[in-house]
């Protein structure tokens, strides 16, 4: 299995044209940036609801299951994982408290090393007499634990204990809330990726930047540099399938090479990796050195025209309704 073209990280599904495409790219960045401040103090259900807008925005938007299916079945493999892990950790509550004094002190020379036993003290009925005789012995009662009261809940902070396993409230949160953070976060950004085009991506940043040009801020030579760096992604992952392939069509027995020359070859293999990258960088340099680019500035090229639509404004609409809901019963506000 070609796991490099199986996990399509970063790279854009050109076809079919989903809803998602049409969107505008300034209204996608700014679902991304909610999609990504939104588990901040979030409560677990509030985390929760956002892996489940997440899966139901991919199935609404018909992405073929070929383009998905392998990197959502490996990160909520990871996800359960993580999950798993978390919540039979211990929380951290169990830590035996340890006094700050030593138990066994040595005696001053003041002091007795025994300690003078109290003398007893009799009860009232011992000092009449014969009637001392008859009245029956006071037992002193011992104080009812606190296991013998009823409870006025069904509140449990064990929630599971089997043998070695125990589940906390406590930890089961703690799972709820990595889980689904790193859910959120790798894939919110793998689908934006998806469905927008580097050109699209660069054009909407450069329009939200526009107002930093007044500081003198290079905006069009740092969205020119995020352009090619995202075209330069498919590259760096074809090169590094093709060295992988060329090292396995070798058939190195790497059992009798141990673990230095073994870790020779891998460094052979990353110096060339490095050269090809630095090769196919001046191959994209002299490209636009023939075709006339001195600057960003004077060789501008529009590849797209930003322009709000009725879906955009739609989409604007329920990001409003989406912070409102998650500001009421999401959790803490940021």
């Amino acid at each position: 299995m070609d796991l490099l073209r199986s996990l399509p990280i970063g790279l854009y599904l050109e076809q079919p044209v989903t809803w998602l495409h049409h969107l505008d790219s300034r209204v996608k960045l700014a679902w991304l940036m909610s999609f990504l401040a939104a588990p901040i103090l979030a409560n677990p259900v509030g985390r929760v609801v956002l892996v489940v807008l997440l899966v139901l925005l991919t199935i609404s938007a018909r992405i073929p299951l070929r383009v998905w299916r392998q990197q959502m079945g490996w990160l909520l493999m990871l996800a359960f994982f993580t999950f798993i892990v978390a919540a039979i950790a211990p929380d951290g509550l169990d830590v035996k408290h340890q006094p700050r004094l030593p138990t066994n002190e040595l005696p001053s020379p003041q002091q007795p090393a025994t300690p003078q036993a109290t003398p007893e003290r009799k009860p009232w009925h011992v000092f009449f007499g014969s009637r001392a005789q008859h009245s029956p012995e006071i037992s002193p009662q011992t104080p009812p634990t606190l296991s013998e009261f009823p409870q006025p809940t069904h509140y449990n902070y064990v929630l599971f204990k089997q043998g070695p396993i125990t589940i906390t409230r406590r930890s089961l949160d703690l799972a709820i809330r990595v889980s689904t953070v790193l859910f959120t976060l790798i894939y919110s950004s793998t689908l934006f990726l998806l469905t927008t085009a580097p050109e699209e991506i660069t054009a909407g940043l450069e329009s939200l930047m526009r107002p930093l040009r007044r500081l003198n801020i290079p905006v069009t030579e740092i969205t020119l540099t995020l352009t090619l760096s995202l075209r330069f992604i498919p590259l760096v992952l074809e090169e590094v399938q093709n060295l992988v392939r060329s090292v396995r069509t070798r058939a190195i027995n790497w059992q009798k090479l141990g673990v230095r020359k073994s870790l020779q070859v891998w460094l052979m293999v990353s110096e060339r990796l490095l050269e090809n990258l630095l090769l196919r960088a001046e191959q994209i340099a002299s490209a636009m050195t023939v075709r006339g680019f001195t600057s960003p500035n004077q060789h501008r090229v529009q590849w797209h025209h930003l322009r709000l639509r009725w879906h955009d404004w739609i989409a604007l609409g329920s990001l409003l309704l989406f912070w409102g809901v998650r500001l009421k019963w999401g959790g803490g506000a940021i």
